[in-house]
């Protein structure tokens, strides 16, 4: 049994990271058994249950999205904000209500709140009917623990500075899209955020195995690839003799990859070679997320963002004229201890210059063991909600603004799949990651298609198929 450490999380040293090639084979242990795999988080946390699927699969289990079917159950959890504890802790009740009929479910709980003291505490006080907790720097072990189990709880949680694996394999959601790690881990320490401590330091792949993955790919017939990061566009940072973010771009765009896209960005890391490539190639989408947090430059010192309001602005503007056609979205936290009105304000202000595409907004959620977690905050919850409903209005404002652009236009969309509200319809998304519905057959699917949008709501377009590409 290992568990975490908040004081080991927090250690950083100086020693090259150590690359794993993994022999990724598991033995068949089960027949007509099956799984359910329940995501919670950032698309870190999808890519990575797309390596537990694989690992589920080869032991010889199948997917069920009925939970009641389940002979093992996994949720890969987040650890970002309150409420993703509360959800993952009120499914744990649901799983120990199925599992007083089904004596043999297998349990499991993983991801970033298994990285957590406080989470694997709770677990092994409160929660003794889950099987194993695992963390995010052994997902790879997973099929040993299960084939290992006897019911009895196994906790394995390394809280390590981290290693780089290679030849993972993946049974992945889409073939026409896919996610491809870049890089792991954090070394920012934002004051609000866990992420460093989840999911250890920062440490890139070689570009060489990235661009062999991106190549595979392609030789799959895949049109478009994220690149994956905590902190995406300091890749190569940690490495010697590596590519900057910028060059690992523009190799990729010469892979032929349709579409290349990448998250999440950290504005302090952001160069103008990175801008440049992104202008240069038409395979590198025209999106860029952006993360603000806070308009206000006296919170941002606070969050420990290392940039000011008018450094963010300038390096808007920049890729507002560099970059045909960008769409940029961001991150927005209301609430953050000590935010007066004074600075709420500076965040609107900005919204009302930038106009972004569009933006995830939160209300601060303090994540036991970082610094805000232990500043003073006099804001009552009323107040940050007004803050929050204010700013939405803004931001569906200009969202929905941008969109009506787009009005009577045609744009090239890449058709991912049908649509979950309206099976009569098939969705995708314009080089600016805007959600378009059209009306077509299934042949459409995995083809850049040339689309008249017909009508602009808040967060999506209808449109209709003018040709394929």
């Amino acid at each position: 049994m290992n568990l975490p450490s908040l004081q080991e999380a927090r250690k950083r040293s100086k020693e090259k990271t150590e690359v794993v090639y993994l022999n990724q084979t598991e033995e068949k242990i089960v027949d007509y058994k099956k799984y359910f795999l329940r995501t919670y988080g950032c698309q870190m946390n999808v890519h990575d249950s797309e390596q537990i699927k694989f690992i589920l699969e080869s032991l010889g289990y199948m997917e069920t999205e009925k939970l009641e079917d389940a002979d093992i159950v996994v949720l890969n959890t987040c650890a970002i904000r309150e409420n993703a504890h509360d959800k993952v802790f009120g499914y744990l009740g649901r799983c120990k209500h199925l599992k007083e009929s089904k004596k043999d479910l297998i349990v499991c709980l993983g991801g970033c709140m298994a990285q957590e003291e406080v989470v694997v505490n709770e677990i092994r006080n409160k929660y003794p009917y889950v099987d194993i907790v695992f963390g995010t720097h052994n997902i790879h072990e997973l099929g040993s623990l299960i084939k290992n189990t006897l019911h009895k709880q196994d906790i394995e949680v390394y809280s390590i500075e981290g290693k780089v694996y290679e030849n993972i394999l993946y049974k992945r959601d889409s073939n026409i899209t896919a996610w491809v790690n870049i890089m792991y881990g954090c070394d920012k320490f934002c004051t609000y955020c866990i992420v460093p401590y989840t999911r250890g330091k920062q440490r890139s792949r070689r570009s060489k195995e990235i661009i062999n993955e991106v190549k595979s790919l392609v030789n799959k017939g895949y049109s478009e690839v994220t690149l994956l990061g905590q902190n995406v566009n300091a890749y190569g940072k940690d490495l010697e003799e590596e590519l900057s973010f910028a060059g690992l771009l523009e190799e990729v765009a010469k892979t032929g990859i349709k579409r290349i896209r990448f998250v999440t960005s950290h504005p302090w890391d952001f160069t103008d070679d990175m801008i440049d490539i992104i202008a240069k190639y038409d395979n590198i989408m025209p999106y860029i997320h952006l993360p603000l947090q806070s308009g206000s430059s006296r919170i941002l010192k606070l969050m420990g963002r290392r940039y000011t309001k008018e450094e963010y602005l300038k390096l808007f503007d920049k890729m507002k004229v560099t970059i045909p056609n960008v769409a940029i979205s961001t991150d927005i936290i209301v609430g953050f201890p000590g935010e007066t009105d004074k600075d709420f304000q500076d965040t609107l202000d900005v919204v009302n210059y930038c106009k972004y595409d569009n933006a995830y907004t939160f209300i601060f959620s303090p994540r036991i063991g970082t610094p805000a977690a232990k500043m003073e905050d006099n804001t009552s919850l009323k107040v940050k909600e007004e803050r929050l409903a204010k700013l939405n209005e803004l931001v569906n404002k200009y969202s929905l603004e941008h969109n009506k652009e787009l009005l009577n236009k045609e744009v090239l969309v890449l058709i991912e799949g049908i649509s979950a509200k309206d099976s009569t319809k098939l969705y995708g998304y314009t080089d600016t990651m805007k959600l378009v519905n059209v009306e077509g057959s299934k042949d459409l699917i995995g083809k850049i298609v040339k689309v008249l949008i017909t009508d602009a709501k808040s967060f999506s377009l209808d449109g209709k198929v003018i040709q394929n590409k």
